[in-house]
């Protein structure tokens, strides 16, 4: 690091950034009740639009129209939305939206698969002392990997949905009567993070509690689903497990380009200072509509996020303009804003591209002939 990185990094100011947004730390559970609820029927209204009626009516499978097709992503879209409100319940666990919490798994976690427990060890990406080494399982050295890795990683979106069936169906049981198995599983499959070295730290007993029962509730919903259809309704329910995992990975796969943008993945694994962290996060300010669509609840102002992790969601578009009116022109925090999703992943493409070619054989071969010479 440069004197002028180091003179530009002990000149940003948290306290002043927060004396601009402090009247913006107000929870509005009115805002999260109106924001889930809506987005949840209307994706409900559509999801049935797709297969031709409620659960209780064969699913007409792929008619091939543009109404089914539209519905299909419409539907995919909001309960996308709605599932990344799981990244504010975890961070408002302290009582602000109790009732809300238990909703929002009843509707969307368990069924979706995701509760709220996945993503508990979420805390630790905020944490300066974590951030980009092995203890954040939501952050890998993407510029210091090859350029398959991206594809690579995008392709797990195809498989995601698979495996967490399988966790939930076959895994829980099996961990319930075995505390050994007991102890990989939370290590190693009770997390939703990018790194699948990740190991996770072991839980309380009162958190160990919450995690039993919430994947109690996910295995009943997977055997309700194979059993009350050929029981009750004379069927098997492989139309909608089809549905339900196209649209899985829709999201997933959303959700993975999100990820790749909200970072410039610049750590190769030591810590990092705080002002650093804020450099290697991203906001996307611009194109309002388009990046609520890929980056809904708040998730597009990722850079804003770390700089202040319990800021609520709705507060987050009127912190980054008065952060950016008010703040010194030279501040880090502007460095933070990137023109679009797109252009950002561009760069990020150019970059890993650019030191795998330094690290080439070929282009090492000058210096070495240099040397020799």
């Amino acid at each position: 690091m440069s004197n002028n990185d180091t003179i530009r990094h002990s000149d940003f100011s948290l306290s002043q950034a927060r004396s601009i947004v402090g009247h913006l730390f107000k929870l509005r559970p009115e805002i999260y009740w109106c924001d889930f609820l809506l987005s949840y029927i209307v994706g409900i209204f559509c999801f049935q639009q797709v297969r031709g009626g409620n659960l209780l009516v064969p699913h007409q499978g792929f008619t091939g129209t543009w109404s089914q097709t539209f519905c299909f992503f419409v539907s995919s879209l909001l309960f996308y939305r709605c599932g990344l409100f799981i990244h504010e319940v975890v961070h408002h666990r302290n009582g602000k939206l109790p009732v809300f919490r238990v909703v929002w798994n009843l509707l969307c976690g368990i069924p979706f698969l995701t509760p709220s427990f996945v993503y508990y060890m979420h805390i630790d990406h905020h944490r300066r002392a974590h951030y980009g080494t092995k203890r954040d399982g939501e952050y890998m050295p993407m510029t210091h990997r090859s350029p398959w890795f991206m594809l690579f990683y995008l392709s797990w979106s195809f498989m995601i949905p698979l495996v967490v069936v399988a966790r939930f169906l076959v895994l829980s049981p099996i961990a319930w009567i075995s505390p050994a198995f007991r102890k990989w599983i939370h290590n190693r499959c009770s997390s939703m993070v990018m790194d699948p070295s990740y190991i996770r730290p072991l839980p309380t007993k009162r958190t160990l509690q919450t995690i039993r029962l919430q994947e109690a509730c996910c295995f009943l919903w997977i055997v309700g689903l194979i059993v009350v259809p050929p029981l009750f309704l004379d069927r098997w329910a492989i139309p909608f497990a089809v549905h339900a995992y196209l649209m899985s990975v829709t999201i997933v796969f959303l959700n993975s380009i999100r990820t790749l943008g909200s970072h410039r993945w610049q750590n190769e694994g030591g810590e990092m200072s705080f002002v650093q962290q804020l450099e290697d996060s991203v906001n996307y300010p611009h194109a309002p509509i388009l990046s609520e669509i890929w980056g809904p609840v708040g998730t597009r102002y990722h850079a804003l996020h770390h700089l202040f992790p319990t800021m609520p969601y709705h507060s987050l578009g009127r912190a980054h303009r008065l952060l950016m009116a008010n703040l010194p022109a030279d501040s880090v925090y502007r460095q933070t804003v990137a023109r679009s999703l797109t252009s950002n992943l561009i760069d990020l493409v150019r970059t890993v591209l650019s030191r795998n070619s330094e690290k080439s054989p070929n282009h090492q071969q000058p210096y070495l002939h240099s040397a020799q010479s």
